[in-house]
């Protein structure tokens, strides 16, 4: 019976690395025509970008990732 789909952990790390870095790039950019351009963002996703920006930036140099 196989054991499904194995990836080295580097690539798994390189694999969340790069969808860490998608991500924080798309929150920030949404977060910046907020404020900037005042493109419409509700309330709480407003602050649950901040936060999740924040934990991003904490998250991405641990998987040796540059901001």
């Amino acid at each position: 019976m196989s054991k499904g789909l194995e990836i080295p952990f580097e690539i798994a790390d390189m694999i969340t690395l790069s969808s860490l870095m998608d991500q924080h790039k798309y929150l920030k950019e949404e977060t910046r025509r907020h404020l900037e351009e005042g493109v419409w963002l509700h309330p709480e996703d407003l602050g649950r970008n901040i936060q999740i920006i924040n934990a991003m930036e904490l998250l991405i140099p641990y998987y040796g990732g540059e901001l």
